[in-house]
């Protein structure tokens, strides 16, 4: 798998927080190449909306056309200019001119959307066929080294999910995957502190 792209302008931060940009952003890593009217589908907007959207991304260099998917010239077909996602170093992110008010930015949008998501997995009267709703945590003993390996194991296995996986086959939906791996919080440490 390809490795992931490091994003390093605020104004690219602060395009991402946008829940609808997110949102196509996943999209595109689950489905792959996509229209606007098939956003406009999937996530239930406006076409307008849509193609605005992937405007916004395209102008921070986060989609980019895919004319050899296009049925004609007019056509236009989007695709993730990094198909194996960004990262963010949020302390150096901070350190740019804007880094900390974009990072602000993007974690309160984060924090909403993660939030979000924990509620939806916590429905009691589910419809019938409406997917699989899975939550867990786990607490492990780890060296730092072994956390990085852990890690790094799971992404390699949600990674060869996602290359079998990719397309927009109509017998399958976009799930979506969180992991979080981190030190638990420690009373001693006063960046934990009231944890």
């Amino acid at each position: 798998m390809a490795e992931s792209r490091p994003l390093g302008d605020p104004r690219v931060l602060r395009a991402i927080a946008h829940p609808v940009r997110n949102r196509i952003l996943d999209e595109l890593s689950a489905s792959g190449p996509v229209r606007a009217a098939d956003v406009a589908r999937l996530l239930g907007i406006p076409a307008n909306q849509a193609s605005f959207h992937l405007r916004q991304l395209a102008k921070y260099g986060l989609v980019e056309e895919a004319p050899e998917e296009a049925r004609d010239k007019r056509d236009r077909v989007w695709r993730a200019a990094a198909p194996a996602g960004y990262t963010v170093n949020l302390g150096t992110m901070a350190d740019e001119p804007g880094g900390r008010a974009a990072v602000e930015v993007f974690r309160a949008s984060q924090l909403a959307r993660l939030h979000a998501v924990i509620d939806r997995t916590f429905v009691i009267d589910r419809p019938k066929g409406s997917g699989v709703f899975s939550t867990s945590d786990h607490t492990l003993k780890l060296t730092d080294e072994e956390a990085q390996e852990l890690r790094k194991e799971v992404d390699d296995l949600i990674d060869s999910w996602a290359d079998r996986t990719r397309g927009r086959d109509p017998e399958r939906r976009t799930y979506l995957l969180l992991q979080v791996v981190q030190p638990y919080p420690d009373a001693d440490d006063p960046a934990d502190a009231g944890q």
